[in-house]
C-alpha cells in the first residue's frame, strides 16, 4: 500500500448527524428548566443575564433550526481519524490551485470547530472571495481531544499534550511535511506548543491571544505594569478557571443534565469576551451562531471533557513556555484585537516569547476572533503566508 492509500485508510468520512430522539430530549429539559427559581438581578452583574437567557430559550424552543445548522456544517468535508488512541475529528478543505499552504486552525473553550465555519472557504479559496489563489490553504480544524466530535483522552491532557496529537494528524495521517498552525483561545496555546515542540513540521504560527508566560516574568517597568493590570483584571474571570482546572468533574454533573446550565455558562463568556456594543451579545453574535456552538457541546454530550483541559495545563505546569527562558523560535504572527479579554503584554515581552514576524493591532474584534472578525482574520492570515512563502 502506497503512502497516500495509507494516509486515506487512516481518514473516515464523517457527517454531523443528531438523532430526532436527541433533540426531543433537549427540548423537553429546555421546556421544563424551572425559570421561577431564578431570581432576576436585572443585569450581567452576577453572571449570565435571566431576561436574555429566557428570551435564547424562547428562541431555542420556537425558532431555531437545528437541521439548518447541520447542513451548514455538513456542507465541508469532515473526517475521523484514530490518533494516538483517540478518534479525531477535523474538518478538511482542500485549497483550491496548484500548490496552497497546510493550515492547522485550532479552537479552544467555550467554543467549537464551528467557529470556523465563516473562515474555511475564504482561506481555502480566496479567488471566489476577491482573492488570489496563490494565496490559498489546505484547512484542518480539527474538535480538540475531548470536545464535540473528537473523541475523549483517556484523562485530561492539557494544550502541550493536545499539540503533540495534532502534531501527529497533520504528518502521520494527512502526510503534510510542514505545515502553518493559527488559533486563539486554547488554540493560541496549541499552537504555541506545536511551535516549541514540534518544528520544522510546524514551520510558523499565528497566534491572536498571548496565553504564554516567562519564567523569569516581566523586565520593564511598562512589562510590570501590564502584569499588575492584567492580574487585576482577571479577579472576575478567575473562578470558572479554578473551578475547570482543579473539580471540573463536580460541575460536569450538573452541566450534564441541563442544556440550559451549559447555555449559560458558554453565553456568559462569548457576551463578556466579546468586542460588544454593551452588554448587547447580539450586536456581536446572531442567536443561531450562539445556539450552534451550545448545541455542538450538548448533543455530543462533552461539557464534560472539554473542561477538561484546564485540569490538564495544571498538571503540565500552567502558562510558563520554558523553565530555561528559551521561545518560540519559529517565525511567528501576532493579531492584536482591542477587546480580547487576556489582554496583550508589550511587544518586548512578547518577543522575548516568541520570534516575532508581523505584528497586527486591529480596529475591533474580540476574543473569538474569527467568529467576530472573519475578514480581519483571514486577511492577517493570508498576509503572514506570504512572508512564509517568499
Amino acid at each position: 500500500m502506497s503512502a497516500a492509500d495509507q494516509i486515506h485508510a487512516a481518514c473516515h468520512p464523517f457527517e454531523v448527524a443528531v438523532s430526532a430522539e436527541t433533540l426531543t430530549d433537549i427540548r423537553r429539559r429546555v421546556e421544563n428548566f424551572p425559570w421561577h427559581e431564578m431570581p432576576d438581578d436585572g443585569g450581567w452583574s452576577y453572571g449570565t443575564n435571566l431576561a436574555y437567557m429566557k428570551e435564547l430559550c424562547a428562541y431555542w424552543l420556537n425558532e431555531f433550526d437545528w437541521r439548518k445548522q447541520e447542513t451548514a456544517i455538513n456542507r465541508f468535508s469532515h473526517f475521523t481519524a484514530p490518533v494516538d488512541g483517540i478518534d479525531i475529528h477535523f474538518l478538511h478543505e482542500k485549497g483550491s490551485g496548484p500548490n496552497p499552504m497546510p493550515l492547522l486552525i485550532s479552537h479552544g473553550w467555550p467554543g467549537s470547530v464551528v467557529e470556523f465555519m465563516e473562515v474555511v472557504e475564504p482561506l481555502a479559496h480566496p479567488e471566489r472571495f476577491g482573492g488570489n489563489v496563490e494565496d490559498a490553504f489546505d484547512v484542518v480544524a480539527p474538535s480538540l481531544p475531548g470536545f464535540g466530535y473528537s473523541g475523549r483522552p483517556p484523562r485530561p491532557y492539557g494544550p502541550r499534550r493536545m499539540a503533540a496529537v495534532l502534531n501527529k494528524l497533520m504528518t502521520e495521517v494527512l502526510g503534510y511535511d510542514h505545515y502553518l498552525a493559527q488559533g486563539g483561545d486554547w488554540g493560541g496555546a496549541i499552537s504555541s506548543w506545536l511551535g516549541f515542540d514540534h518544528a520544522p513540521a510546524c514551520q510558523a504560527i499565528h497566534i491572536n491571544i498571548l496565553t504564554m508566560r516567562h519564567a523569569a516574568g516581566p523586565q520593564t517597568d511598562e512589562e510590570r505594569d501590564w502584569e499588575v493590570k492584567f492580574e487585576r483584571d482577571q479577579i472576575l474571570q478567575d473562578g470558572y478557571r479554578t473551578q475547570q482546572a482543579t473539580r471540573p468533574q463536580t460541575l460536569s454533573y450538573a452541566m450534564m443534565d441541563s442544556p440550559v446550565g451549559i447555555a449559560a455558562w458558554l453565553v456568559e463568556k462569548f457576551n463578556a469576551w466579546s468586542d460588544t456594543k454593551g452588554d448587547d451579545i447580539e450586536s456581536v453574535y446572531s442567536k443561531d451562531e450562539i445556539l450552534t456552538n451550545i448545541m455542538v457541546y450538548v448533543t455530543t454530550r462533552t461539557f464534560n471533557t472539554a473542561s477538561w483541559i484546564y485540569y490538564g495545563r495544571r498538571e503540565e505546569g500552567g502558562r510558563i513556555l520554558s523553565d530555561d527562558n528559551r521561545r518560540v523560535e519559529v517565525p511567528t504572527a501576532c493579531a492584536l484585537f482591542p477587546a480580547e479579554m487576556l489582554a496583550w503584554p508589550p511587544r518586548t515581552y512578547v518577543e522575548r516569547l516568541y520570534n516575532v514576524q508581523q505584528w497586527t493591532e486591529m480596529p475591533h474584534g474580540g476574543h473569538f476572533a474569527a467568529l467576530e472578525q472573519p475578514v480581519l482574520l483571514v486577511e492577517d492570515i493570508r498576509r503572514f503566508a506570504r512572508i512564509l512563502r517568499t
